[in-house]
């Protein structure tokens, strides 16, 4: 298989879709629809392939394809993936299909709309499979168009206006890539000194001798880079409003596997390349995190609308990644990476459920409603497998991912690591009220009129609950590939002491 170019036809599968479907008359609306669907399915079973042929007792990056591309800038076409990026990619897929389904009902501008969508989703495929810096940052600009668009054409939101939204959304996503942009070119720079010619390949970088206070500013460059599209406190705010006014699929995208571009660039560039400037800086992140974990958890309390309650939960969620990156440890990380596929599926799922109630009910509000269980058990099954994932409930995806982050941090963080399990807590209060307040209690007459899940609806509930449960009851199907990534990177980065600090 490594002599196969399966990452490429990964990635290019739905770039092809999307191109089939802008050559499709308008009119031809069940053809844009199939074309979306059997591209997304193809790329998701080629990931599948990937996960099942990667060869775990070696390790390391595998299924590679290089092709030099602008020499001059030491720049090349390479792909590559190990146990850190291939749960991503899988992630990605498993999203991607799903999110298809859960627009499937989308009937204004639907080439358009199903072009960007499939653009979208190998924007982010291209970040966690690329291993030239230079690629990276070319698809991760790639991703902030298709969002913008799709959000200010196809958003709604009850409390901001989906053209605020998805400007602010957009802002904050530039100004991170800015000073992500202001890192990589002085790590081009620096590196073509020490080197004598242009490279961008990451494992070559990875390799060189850096002074101390580079790689400190590097790394700080890095940190508010990545750490915005992370949503790290206090750079958040732009992920609730964006969330609430993005439609059913970017909502699903963007909390499920954009997030993920933040955290995975601060392990496979910030801390494979920088690890001192990691070093220096992670007391920091962990601070910043419990932000997240503890203020944006208990925000959530008082929200009323289902998005913003997401929105707010995935920023909590994302502090729990942060500790575990911060703490620099191989356990820490690898709870890290198992946290982010985990919240990933979940938020994804969560999004969609919202999604189709809020598209027959045309509201989020919980307080109008009540017993939705009684009309529509299905839909009712998918919030709660998201909801009980959420707040770690054991046999779930969540729960192996906050535990090892835990275990892994407390050695180093032992106060920040006990105050954040507190945000534990606060999931469970939110989590279950709003559970009990929607869909629980007396029926609603009012409600009687909703149909539920059935059909192609059925797909998002099937396919990521699948994952949350599966991958919830047998780990090790995630955590042993995840394990034989960071192992051997952090063996590679050598032993770093952190410990005594918070």
């Amino acid at each position: 298989m490594n002599s196969f170019p399966i990452l490429s036809l990964t990635l290019f599968i739905p770039i092809l879709g999307a191109i089939i479907i802008m050559c499709l008359p308008r009119d031809q609306v069940k053809a844009i629809k199939y074309v979306a669907a059997v591209s997304t399915c193809i790329s998701m079973v080629l990931s599948l392939i990937v996960v099942l042929t990667y060869d775990r007792s070696a390790g390391g990056m595998q299924f590679i394809e290089n092709i030099p591309w602008v020499t001059d800038l030491g720049v090349s076409y390479a792909l590559g993936v190990d146990g850190i990026s291939i749960p991503l990619l899988l992630l990605t897929n498993l999203i991607g299909f799903s999110a298809v389904y859960a627009s499937w009902h989308t009937a204004d501008r639907v080439k358009e709309f199903f072009a960007l969508l499939l653009i979208l989703i190998s924007g982010v495929m291209g970040t966690f499979i690329t291993t030239d810096l230079f690629i990276f940052f070319l698809f991760y600009e790639v991703v902030v168009i298709p969002i913008y668009l799709m959000v200010i054409m196809w958003g709604s939101s009850k409390r901001v206006t989906k053209e605020y939204a998805g400007m602010k959304l957009t802002i904050y996503l530039l100004i991170g890539s800015a000073f992500l942009l202001v890192g990589l070119i002085s790590l081009f720079v620096t590196s073509k000194g020490i080197l004598g010619y242009p490279s961008m390949d990451i494992n070559t970088l990875s390799g060189l001798d850096y002074s101390n206070g580079f790689q400190i500013f590097a790394y700080i460059m890095m940190t508010l880079g990545f750490g915005t599209l992370l949503s790290m406190f206090p750079f958040h705010a732009w992920s609730p409003d964006g969330y609430a006014g993005a439609p059913t699929a970017v909502s699903m995208i963007h909390a499920g596997v954009l997030k993920k571009i933040g955290g995975y660039g601060l392990i496979r560039v910030g801390l494979y390349i920088l690890p001192i400037g990691a070093k220096y800086i992670a007391p920091l992140i962990a601070v910043l995190a419990l932000g997240n974990v503890i203020y944006a958890a208990y925000i959530c309390i008082s929200q009323r609308d289902l998005k913003y309650i997401v929105g707010y939960s995935s920023v909590s969620h994302m502090g729990y990644v942060l500790i575990g990156l911060a703490a620099i440890k191989v356990v820490s990380i690898n709870g890290a990476v198992m946290m982010m596929f985990a919240h990933g599926v979940m938020a994804a799922l969560f999004f969609a459920m919202i999604g189709n109630l809020y598209e027959k009910s045309h509201t989020r509000n919980v307080d109008d409603f009540g017993g939705l269980a009684h009309q529509m058990p299905r839909l009712a099954t998918g919030f709660m497998i998201a909801g009980l994932a959420s707040l770690g409930l054991p046999g779930t995806v969540n729960f192996i991912g906050e535990f090892t982050i835990f275990v892994g941090a407390f050695s180093t963080y032992k106060a920040l690591t006990i105050l954040a399990v507190s945000g534990i807590i606060f999931t469970a209060v939110y989590i279950l009220r709003t559970l009990g307040d929607v869909l629980f209690g007396p029926r609603l007459e009012k409600w009687d009129h909703l149909q539920d899940l059935k059909g192609v609806e059925l797909i998002p509930l099937l396919v990521l609950g699948t994952a949350i449960l599966a991958v919830g009851i047998f780990p090790s199907t995630i955590m042993d590939l995840i394990n034989s990534g960071v192992g051997q990177l952090m063996a590679q980065i050598g032993n770093i002491q952190i410990g005594g600090i918070f």
